[in-house]
């Protein structure tokens, strides 16, 4: 099987489609989708009334996240809203913000509009409970923001918090037995925010993404959340932690990096330090070189692996950046400069897995990025068919030329012992022809059978389904494999723990299998006769095995598969 790039879920119609009771919202075009993607660096702000405390209430440290400081301190809702009375951000400087945002080399920025705490940046006519109503700044922040990003040519998105603990229309903090902040939403508070986001559509300048958090909304109010978004602003990409497959784009849980490529829209959020979000003044904050490295790593896997990366920082209560936050970014920001190329507008890594480190690529390019730099000098490239023809660090203007080994199966790039003192260096190698990896592959067994295990299965996910709670689910099991002659073949499948309430699919090049399965299996196996398929000779073909189509985004496969089996049919 060679490789390809998959169009995102939504983008499939014919393979997921909405309920007929819901009917579809507008989504953004596949050209603002391709801009989204290109970007890959932005800037994430939390920035609220929480800052003003910075991790301390009453002379007492709190820990964890120090932007939800009002539950984890047990801080009463009148003593909170208080603390509004002294909260004056005099040293906010929206356009200083967007040109460290620039020297970072991020290309778009997302600032909290609301948290968990219900005060709003902006000034919403829902409630006196926000920065120009409530404080003696008296000046909308998001607005400010918003007015810079725009002077810039710097793209502008909003976090948005569906949950609300000092709103009284709203459920206040989750209590025992319920999860943390994991609040249902009444009609009342949903009206609530349905209204605050027209506000945030209509106000504030084009949005390049709303960015939903937590909260548990029904399969209704997810729909009613993004096409308030959708109806306002087409093109607006909606995060998709507003649930229930309602969003444009996956979000990865907290400073999650995904093990795999994701062939759909997907973001990564990090923050600077794992322990807080929101501006702890008591943080330690020492080894800038080993932080700086740490992020610049992360967004150099994220990007390999397609995604975009927006990093966090947490302004103090006067407005202020955080100096070691800053040069955090910078020194990510000198990296992305020199390697810019790789960086923006690349496509995913085709390889699975590479010992040198991570790829990116552009038509006719690799993108090598080593950040572990092999004892014998050769960066092998696994399963490339493509000729190499160039290679160079990316770094050297005189494009010096690396040698290469072309022979037989082998596309190997030398590189020599001396190497650029960087975390992450990165090597072009140039190719000619259409980009072709083979996968590797499970190979044939005797008598030419192919059994192909679950360990052996590369998974795909749901995401931001149910809550965010829930966690990804298995929407699809793919197996790449290299028969050892063409044919017809018999397939059955092994499988246990069956929750599914249909039928599963497989599908060859087209070729698709519809399986019923026993429905309440418990842990002993069952195997079920699927029919048979014909199978071509080539280095390698993929099986993918889903819920029948035409399945929704969001649907679980709901069965443990132990393996299929491909016998060749006598």
């Amino acid at each position: 099987m060679r490789f390809s790039f998959c169009l995102p879920l939504f983008l499939l119609p014919a393979l997921f489609v909405q309920p007929a009771a819901m009917p579809a919202p507008k989504r953004p075009s596949p050209a603002t989708i391709r801009d989204w993607q290109s970007r890959k660096f932005g800037m994430f702000i939390h920035f609220g009334l929480y800052s003003e405390l910075g991790g301390v209430w009453k002379g007492e440290r709190i820990q964890d996240y120090n932007e939800q400081i009002r539950l984890h301190a047990h801080i009463p809702k009148d003593e909170y809203a208080a603390v509004a009375a002294r909260f004056n951000p005099s040293k906010w400087d929206p356009d200083a913000i967007v040109k460290l945002a620039e020297a970072a080399g991020m290309k778009f920025i997302v600032i909290t509009s609301k948290h968990h705490d219900g005060f709003s940046m902006f000034h919403t006519r829902e409630s006196k409970f926000n920065i120009v109503d409530g404080s003696p700044y008296g000046k909308d922040i998001v607005k400010g923001l918003s007015d810079a990003c725009a002077r810039h040519g710097m793209k502008f998105g909003v976090y948005f918090s569906t949950i609300d603990w000092q709103d009284p229309r709203a459920n206040g903090i989750s209590q025992p037995p319920a999860k943390e902040n994991d609040n249902v939403i009444p009609k009342a508070h949903e009206d609530y925010n349905v209204a605050q986001l027209r506000e945030l559509t209509t106000r504030y300048g084009p949005l390049t993404e709303v960015w939903f958090d937590m909260g548990q909304p029904t399969p209704e109010q997810s729909e009613r959340f993004a096409a308030t978004v959708h109806t306002a602003q087409p093109e607006c990409m909606v995060s998709g932690r507003v649930f229930n497959s309602q969003g444009d784009f996956t979000v990865m849980g907290d400073n999650e990096l995904p093990t795999s490529v994701i062939d759909e829209p997907w973001q990564t959020p990090g923050s600077i330090y794992d322990e807080t979000w929101g501006y702890r003044s008591w943080q330690e904050r020492k080894d800038l070189a080993g932080k700086t490295h740490e992020h610049l790593l992360r967004l150099v896997k994220v990007v390999s692996r397609g995604g975009n990366y927006i990093l966090n920082i947490g302004p103090r209560g006067d407005g202020t950046v955080v100096e070691f936050e800053a040069d955090v970014l910078r020194g990510v920001g000198a990296w992305v400069k020199a390697n810019a190329e790789a960086v923006y507008g690349s496509s995913a890594q085709p390889f699975r897995e590479l010992d040198f480190g991570y790829a990116t690529t552009k038509p006719g390019r690799l993108y090598l990025m080593v950040t572990k730099w092999p004892a014998d000098g050769q960066l092998a490239l696994p399963g490339l068919k493509n000729k190499l023809t160039r290679a160079y660090l990316l770094s050297d203007s005189a494009k010096t030329p690396l040698p290469l080994d072309n022979s037989g199966d082998s596309r190997i790039v030398n590189v020599p012992a001396a190497h650029p003192a960087s975390p992450a260096v990165v090597i072009v190698a140039e190719y000619t022809g259409p980009l072709s990896v083979i996968p590797p592959s499970v190979p044939a067994g005797p008598a030419g059978v192919v059994e192909l295990d679950q360990k052996d299965a590369t998974k795909e996910f749901n995401y931001n389904n149910r809550g965010y709670y829930e966690g990804p689910t298995v929407y699809k099991l793919r197996w790449d494999f290299a028969p050892s002659q063409a044919g017809q073949y018999n397939v059955e499948v092994t499988y246990r723990k069956n929750a599914s309430v249909g039928p599963i699919e497989l599908d060859l090049g087209g070729q698709r299998l519809v399986v019923s399965l026993k429905e309440g299996h418990g842990d002993e196996p069952a195997t079920a006769n699927a029919g048979k398929l014909a199978l071509a000779m080539a280095e390698s073909l993929r099986l993918s095995l889903t819920p029948k189509h035409p399945f929704q985004k969001g649907d679980k496969l709901g069965v443990t598969i132990d393996k299929v089996v491909l016998t060749p049919a006598k």
